[in-house]
């Protein structure tokens, strides 16, 4: 009879495992995540100067309007085509050749953000820079 205590063995943690799954980790954060900017909206806002300008009769301005379903409207008259090329040539034939003109953008409350986006991008492409957005109060109505 062995009445001597035995030994055990010693707990040995093993970090082979530990250490892949936090590089899996880092490797993970690392793709997912974006380290360029987002473009943003460049607005340049007016300056003031001393002089007061003289009364000037004010430009028409070109109204985009855009539905829920995001089918574009100049003034009355019905874009066919949601692309910005499309819309493109629209604006420069409400333009009727004028070189600038102010842009009102009016869009639906569940119009999809890229609608807006493709009319803020065709304004630019034509040169347009004094755009505007319409929008109502709460409890008015439209």
């Amino acid at each position: 009879m062995n009445l001597r205590p035995q030994r055990k063995t010693p707990i040995d943690i093993n970090l082979t495992p530990l250490i892949d799954v936090v590089f899996l980790l880092l490797i993970f954060f690392m793709v997912s995540t974006s380290f360029k900017d987002e473009a943003r909206l460049r607005v340049q806002l007016p300056e003031a100067e001393g002089v007061a300008a003289p009364a000037e009769e004010p430009p028409e301005t070109l109204i985009i309007v855009i539905d829920a379903e995001g089918v574009f409207f100049i003034g009355e008259r019905r874009v066919l085509g949601a692309d910005a090329a499309t819309l493109g040539r629209a604006i420069a034939a409400a333009l009727a050749g004028r070189d600038s003109a102010p842009v009102l953008i009016q869009a639906d409350a569940r119009t999809p953000h890229q609608a807006v986006m493709t009319a803020l991008d065709a304004t630019a492409r034509q040169g347009l820079n004094q755009v505007a957005f319409a929008a109502t109060r709460n409890g008015e109505a439209p």
